[in-house]
């Protein structure tokens, strides 16, 4: 018998009799291993049931997800004393996030999470604390701000290449989720790239869409493509229209072709350069016409600082701005955009109406001292 070859049918039947029934049972899992000295195949079997140890091959989202966290903190502002217009006390603290971008200490965040602060501290993944202070912010132009702490040795997260995105393509958002929740690493996919959205009298630009939940005390935090770059500065969440209708999974951060180049200045030189005009303005629209405007588009100038840009070329306090170089001021281009695509010593023409009448005035820009 020790010559003969041994049939494998009635084997390999036994063997798938085993694995439906240790199927059914939810008790085995049959693995083929190598010969046993006895030149047959050789069967294994181990229980399956509770929960099976993973392989970080396995959760490839969750090392990177993991590795980039360590890189975002969450940023608690402190705000200076204010009141509404009923003397009610407004919030004494905001929460929000930041991303280390270099290993010497320096965060950026968004310029609302820094807004109006008193103190500022940031506190660590580890849950270490450390007071900050502002570097600069570039507001209004955008929603970016560079803080900094006193440390080194950092762990900072590598920008990305936003325009290398594709919609449909993997990404992850990681902040403090209910200014609270630090760490909270959500995903989703880009849904959209290039996007516009208007805020605070001004149309926010190349913006990263994505449906990753984006929730407050996110703002100023990290989205990370999947090697770990980051590809935007979470900033904006869209919860409804103004006409009412509800909103899901839209939220939108800053890219980092935006990002980058303008945190990288602020390291490198405490600002990033921007046109200084010397002008309060209100962006025109069709309903201040009946106010008796001439235009129903431009920017209306309130006020003109002395010694300005804008006094020394004449400015006066009612004029409308209808053009700036090759710029036409409109809902879709409304002034702050448009300053902040001319140098900041450029010699320009404006378009102004005054009282009805069309003229033209040169303006000398000078660079923003902060």
């Amino acid at each position: 018998m020790a010559g003969r070859p041994l049939s494998l049918f009635p084997l390999v039947a036994l063997l798938f009799l085993a694995a439906a029934l240790g199927g059914a049972a939810g008790g085995v899992t049959v693995h083929f291993l190598d010969d046993d000295d006895s030149g047959r195949p050789s069967i294994v079997s181990e229980p399956t049931d509770g929960p099976q140890p993973t392989s970080a091959v396995d959760s490839p989202d969750a090392d990177v997800a993991g590795e980039a966290a360590r890189s975002v903190v969450t940023v608690v502002n402190e705000l200076l004393p204010a009141r509404n217009t009923f003397g009610d006390a407004l919030e004494s603290v905001a929460v929000g996030s930041g991303v280390i971008v270099d290993s010497d200490g320096f965060i950026v965040t968004n310029e609302h999470v820094v807004r109006n602060a008193a103190r500022l501290t940031v506190v660590m993944p580890g849950g270490e604390e450390h007071e900050a202070t502002l570097v600069a912010a570039d507001d209004p132009f955008t929603d970016l701000a560079v803080i900094k702490i006193d440390a080194s040795g950092l762990p900072a997260l590598r920008w990305g290449d936003s325009d290398a995105l594709r919609p449909g393509e993997k990404v992850i958002a990681i902040g403090t989720a209910l200014h609270e929740f630090e760490g909270s690493v959500t995903v989703g996919v880009v849904s959209g790239l290039h996007r516009r959205w208007a805020r605070e009298g001004v149309v926010m630009e190349d913006l990263v869409q994505t449906d990753a939940a984006i929730n407050h005390g996110n703002s100023g935090g990290a989205l990370i493509n999947s090697r770990g770059e980051l590809v935007g500065i979470n900033s904006t969440i869209i919860r409804s229209t103004d006409g009412g209708d509800i909103v899901e999974g839209i939220g939108f951060a800053i890219s980092s072709k935006v990002a980058a180049p303008i945190v990288d200045a602020i390291i490198a030189d405490g600002r990033y350069p921007r046109a200084y005009l010397g002008i309060a303005h209100q962006d025109v629209d069709p309903s201040l016409v009946p106010l008796g405007l001439f235009s129903d588009r431009g920017a209306l100038v309130l006020r003109v600082s002395p010694d300005t840009p804008a006094d020394e070329a004449g400015l006066l306090e009612g004029d409308i701005i209808l053009r700036m170089g090759d710029m036409d001021l409109t809902p879709d281009m409304p002034f702050i955009n448009a300053l902040g695509r001319l140098p900041p010593d450029a010699e320009v023409d404006f378009l102004v109406n005054r009282e009805g009448e069309e003229m033209t005035l040169r303006v000398k820009l000078v660079p923003r001292d902060r």
